[in-house]
């Protein structure tokens, strides 16, 4: 039922779905996306709400899968008197990994945060409870680490594109046999190697024993939650574009520019060009 010029504000994700992509394309809407529009100080304000529920969330998954009835290792995520608790490892720094060690430091796990970004680091540090150990990534961490967590927390974002492999099929057999992985990387495509989408219907796999948990749109187990969180971002924006246009909008505002992916039957977005092998056009060609 999308029709030509009808403009479409919501999540996309097309970088993880050529079909969607030229679904979009050939319906000749305008399809602006939450996940890549920029706010005014940077950063990814129409994600960040969500990105907030579900870094929560993958802490809660991860304990709750740990559980032996849930196919996990049969450990608690803070451990008790007496008991080491689990250790936690979360790839990424951003607003998911985050909230992730938050929530898992706050059970009482052992985390490890990592990020490539110094100043990040750096800011995490001074921020973080003291069972959090912010480190630098890079392969060979992420090949050690694996080897000592329990709960493995996929939290990467490459805005607008695909999310990179981090941990590989191999290092699956180098993992503890109950180990869960959480993919809140998986609506771009998915950080680990064995991943595919889930449902919360049916949440979990295994693959070499270990629990795979890759529901994509997580915070839908939360729907009031995430409602309430989400309108609170993204009514500005959806009221600016109802009274001004998209075009006006998208003049005056660079973020909101930003947003912009498929126009008129057009891909607008370098990355999702880019990740399907698409001829892209200039956004402001269209404005």
């Amino acid at each position: 039922m999308i029709r030509p010029g009808q403009i479409v504000f919501t999540y996309f994700h097309f970088a993880a779905s050529e079909e969607l992509t030229q679904a979009m394309i050939d319906s000749k809407a305008v399809c602006i996306a939450y996940e890549t529009i920029v706010g005014p100080q940077g950063g990814l304000p129409l994600l960040t709400p969500m990105s907030e529920v579900a870094g929560r969330m993958a802490a809660q998954e991860g304990a709750k899968y740990l559980e032996r009835a849930q196919g996990g290792r049969g450990i608690l995520l803070g451990g008790v008197t007496g008991v080491a608790p689990a250790t936690v490892l979360v790839l990424g720094g951003g607003v998911v990994g985050t909230n992730a060690a938050q929530m898992a430091c706050g059970l009482g796990a052992k985390v490890y945060l990592l990020d490539s970004y110094l100043p990040r680091l750096r800011y995490l540090s001074e921020v973080m409870p003291k069972n959090c150990f912010p480190l630098m990534s890079s392969p060979a961490t992420v090949r050690e680490l694996v080897q000592e967590a329990d709960v493995v927390i996929g939290a990467i974002l490459v805005r607008g594109a695909k999310a990179p492999k981090l941990v590989t099929r191999e290092m699956l057999g180098t993992m503890k046999k109950g180990a869960v992985l959480v993919d809140v990387a998986i609506d771009q495509g998915g950080c680990f190697e064995t991943s595919k989408p889930t449902t919360h219907g049916d949440p979990i796999y295994m693959v070499d024993d270990i629990v795979h948990y890759c529901v994509a749109n997580m915070p839908g187990a939360v729907p009031l939650t995430s409602t309430m969180a989400l309108t609170n971002a993204t009514l500005p924006y959806a009221l600016d574009l109802a009274n001004k246009g998209w075009q006006q909008v998208a003049r005056e505002d660079e973020g909101v520019k930003a947003g912009l992916n498929v126009v008129n039957g057009h891909v607008v977005y370098g990355e999702v060009a880019e990740a399907f092998g698409m001829n892209s056009k200039s956004v402001d060609s269209l404005l």
